[in-house]
């Protein structure tokens, strides 16, 4: 059985007398064995667990090491029957393909990273809030990513049933836009938070920060200032640009912002450079956090040039062998795919290559390191084109704001 820290007990206490419930702890609190012990409490016949593909594999090791559960990874195949006493493991996308999870009963529902339903209007998440179990349990670090808004499906979950509308009414601050001649609702600010989370509290709903229980190591952010390319300032002005043997033409404020971003960073030879110098200056572990598939291709060509060893974490392979065997090696790691839910506490240094538009995966993927386990300060490297538009995603994300909500005014306003 698992030994829980004490505000891991003080936490199921509280919950002690819910059958559905919201452990909301920061990053690094041990949600996941929270969660199951809450789980074993509740003694259904049987446990769906719905996370990230990356996190099926952890969550059945998680259940065989401390339990003794008949647990099943759901993949290509489904069973039929299922025995009592077994715990189930699905990712969310292929979960709302399975339509014979909706005949089921009788049973516990776990929810890893339940920002994931954060958008009602999703297919996932429409199916996901059809299910029929008699318990839930909401695991999350980040559950709004600093958007309230998107709390709502998962108030649903917790047994609430206030019409999405009222929710808007109560908690939301929102005005009209006009957008290329269409009216477009958006959303400015919130009211009332307080009180939104007082009822969340009284439908089961925790809230804990690390600072509030743990004394973590330190973290120092490092600002890594590269030179912008005339390739850059030409696409800025022209909107189109012959690169590579590519042609990028910003035509839409999306594919601006696109080629934008991938100009300040793959393209540019002097970020390149840098990151090569930041990987032969220690001989310590690395994890290098990247957005697109183009850019992996270049920063696993000069890993491989530099002669470290390489792990990786992304849609397609999770390969952390060359992470756990080599103290000098290099972790790349997607956002999509790694920011969320994995232990990288034997590094203690991470590279941003590009960042994410999203605040809720740019905050996760600090947490990697900066958790339970950690001993030394943890240092942050900003590899950020100066004159470019990646400033202003930092000074975005700094402030708990997606970047995609700039899409509302000029692109080019860095």
């Amino acid at each position: 059985m698992i030994k829980l820290l004490p505000h891991q007990q003080s936490v199921l206490e509280q919950t002690k007398a819910f059958h559905r419930v919201a452990y909301y702890l920061d990053m690094g609190l041990g949600k996941s064995f929270v969660g199951s012990e809450k789980m074993h409490q509740l003694k259904t016949p049987f446990t769906l667990v719905i996370c990230q593909k990356s996190k099926i594999d952890d969550w059945a090791a998680h259940f065989r090491e401390h339990y003794d559960y008949n647990v099943y990874s759901f993949n290509k195949q489904f069973i039929s029957e299922i025995p009592e006493h077994s715990v189930l493991v699905i990712n969310y996308d292929l979960a709302w393909r399975r339509s014979e999870l909706l005949k089921l009963s009788n049973y516990t529902l776990i929810l890893d990273e339940s920002s994931c339903i954060k958008n009602e209007t999703r297919r996932r998440s429409k199916f996901i809030l059809k299910l029929k179990a008699d318990n839930a349990i909401l695991l999350s670090g980040t559950p709004t990513g600093g958007k309230y808004e998107e709390l709502w499906s998962q108030c649903q979950l917790l047994g609430w049933a206030i019409s999405k509308r009222l929710y808007w009414q109560q908690f939301v601050k929102t005005k009209i836009l006009e957008v290329g001649g269409c009216p477009i609702k958006v959303v400015t600010g919130y009211k009332n938070v307080d009180r939104l989370k007082a009822k969340l509290r009284d439908y089961g709903a925790v809230f804990m920060k690390t600072e509030e229980v743990l004394d973590l190591p330190k973290t120092m952010d490092q600002i890594v200032n590269i030179a912008i390319t005339k390739e850059y300032r030409r696409f800025k002005k022209d909107r189109v640009i012959d690169i590579n043997g590519k042609t990028l033409v910003g035509d839409t404020p999306l594919t601006q912002l696109l080629y934008l971003r991938q100009l300040a960073g793959m393209y540019n030879e002097n970020k390149i450079e840098r990151l090569t110098d930041l990987i032969q200056s220690t001989g310590d572990r690395l994890i290098v956090f990247y957005n697109f598939d183009l850019e992996y291709g270049v920063i696993r060509n000069l890993c491989e040039k530099t002669g470290k060893q390489v792990s990786v974490v992304n849609g397609k392979l999770k390969d952390l062998k060359a992470y756990e065997e080599h103290s000098d090696s290099v972790t790349l790691v997607q956002y999509q795919a790694g920011a969320m839910g994995l232990n990288l506490q034997l590094a203690n240094k991470i590279i941003y290559f590009s960042l994410p538009l999203s605040s809720e995966l740019w905050m996760q993927s600090k947490k990697r390191i900066h958790r339970i386990g950690q001993t030394q300060t943890c240092f942050y490297y900003y590899l950020l084109t100066k004159g470019t538009i990646e400033p202003k995603i930092l000074e975005t994300l700094q402030q708990r704001k997606d970047f995609t909500d700039r899409l509302f005014k000029e692109v080019d306003h860095d």
